[in-house]
């Protein structure tokens, strides 16, 4: 039986391996396009690089709410291509697409307000010329965010996670070739600086839903799927079922990152030091966060096909193999972080003032990884089963109940600031776990 046991989990092991890593390679791409915006921009300027800390962590919050609204596709759709329903997943991607059209427009909506206001949110008034075009550029690309978010679930329920890692991969290299042009003014072009960042993203984004949108149309094992976006209709009860599942996901999203975003602006509140050592620092920490979210989505999808046969052991089985992959990589971030640190900081900036800062950021970082892995992994398990509801009020406890005023308390300094998200983190994961076993617990 032991034998059995650990033979079907090396199984596990390798379907998620096998399905996660072109998720991973490209968040890894994604990551190198973060790494190379942030470096260019610091290497052009301090004003820059903390210009766009400011406008990157407060846009993360409208992204990963688009982003999380998406994820309510991946289990639906992973559990009807587990029963081979090809044209019915056509129709859950009509709906999809439209529903997500309307969440990021609402988004958008909201982000405009913040935008009529950005002089009244404290950050040093020298920035705000560099800040108001950035900010719209990066308006402009959620929309085509959304939509390529809702197409790519979609693709990863159907196990297909190769095409949108070419995609985004094409994509990030023609974003770093943007920002060679517009940022320094290469090749004749107008030296544009931040604005240049955000024009050459903006190019990426909308790109990346116009090709997957081909590749839809044109592969011919699609099919039956696109028969299905294009003779169905817009169905209230599939929006409803849809709105259920992603709806849950999009708030915990939110709230994890307004945690974070928040915490971005408390940084602003210390100096621009502060605010641009907290930029670099978070986007090199994106290197354990993305990692552990591609194995977690990989998870997710196997968990989701289990879900669709009934097997509820399978699903505990598949979650806790992805748990396993997700600890050896943030064992291994955790090593990168305390041995490679400075490396990495030196190439976003040359300030000495700034460099020591981010020193002093990793020991925080280092103790909030296991936090983080354990609730990446489990929260994108229990979003595999489809029983989402609890997502929402764990992450609004976690965040922004318990998250958002430790990190008040805490904002004496940028180390502090860092240290308090360790009760956040630990706390989701604690209830994410406990949320999984409860769901996946075999009926009597």
């Amino acid at each position: 039986m032991n034998a059995f046991a650990l033979k079907l989990n090396k199984e596990h092991y390798k379907q998620i391996i096998k399905l996660g890593l072109p998720i991973i390679a490209a968040q890894a791409g994604m990551i190198i396009v973060a790494f190379a915006d942030n470096i260019m921009v610091g290497q052009y300027s301090t004003e820059a690089l903390a210009s766009a800390s400011f406008v990157n962590n407060v846009f993360n919050m409208a992204i990963m709410a688009c982003l999380g609204f998406t994820y309510g596709l991946t289990p639906l759709v992973g559990a009807l291509f587990s029963t081979g329903k090809l044209r019915k997943i056509g129709e859950l991607m009509r709906n999809g697409l439209v529903l997500n059209l309307f969440y990021s427009l609402l988004i958008v909506g909201l982000m405009s307000v913040l935008y009529v206001n950005l002089h009244q949110i404290g950050q040093p008034e020298e920035l705000l010329p560099l800040i108001r075009p950035y900010f719209l550029l990066a308006l402009a690309g959620i929309v085509p965010i959304s939509i390529y978010n809702a197409m790519g679930q979609a693709a990863y329920g159907m196990k297909n996670t190769g095409v949108p890692m070419w995609i985004v991969l094409f994509a990030n290299v023609l974003n770093i070739f943007g920002n060679w042009l517009l940022i320094y003014g290469n090749w004749g072009f107008p030296e544009l600086g931040l604005t240049g960042a955000g024009i050459s993203t903006f190019i990426s984004r909308l790109l990346c839903p116009i090709l997957l949108a081909i590749y839809f149309i044109t592969a011919k094992k699609y099919d039956e799927v696109y028969r299905g976006v294009i003779q169905s209709k817009v169905s209230r009860p599939i929006l409803r079922k849809i709105g259920f599942t992603s709806f849950p996901v999009s708030m915990q999203l939110l709230f994890e990152t307004a945690a974070f975003s928040g915490a971005a602006v408390m940084a602003g509140w210390l100096g621009k030091v502060e605010l641009a050592a907290f930029q670099v620092m978070v986007t090199v920490g994106s290197l354990g966060f993305c990692f552990y979210y591609s194995m977690g989505s990989a998870t997710s999808v196997l968990v989701a096909n289990a879900a669709g046969q009934g097997n509820r052991r399978e699903m505990r089985r598949i979650g806790f193999a992805g748990y396993h992959l997700i600890l050896v990589m943030a064992l291994a971030a955790s090593l990168a972080f305390i041995f490679g640190g400075r490396t990495l900081i030196g190439l976003f900036t040359h300030d000495p003032l700034v460099i020591a800062m981010c020193l002093s950021l990793i020991p925080p970082m280092v103790v909030y990884q296991l936090g983080d892995a354990t609730q990446v992994n489990f929260a994108n398990s229990l979003r595999g089963t489809s029983k989402v509801t609890s997502m929402l009020w764990i992450a609004l406890i976690s965040y922004i109940i318990v998250g958002l005023p430790t990190t008040f308390l805490l904002r004496q300094s940028i180390q502090s600031i860092f240290y308090s998200f360790s009760a956040s983190l630990f706390l989701a994961a604690g209830l994410f776990l406990y949320f999984f076993l409860k769901n996946t617990r075999e009926k009597k």
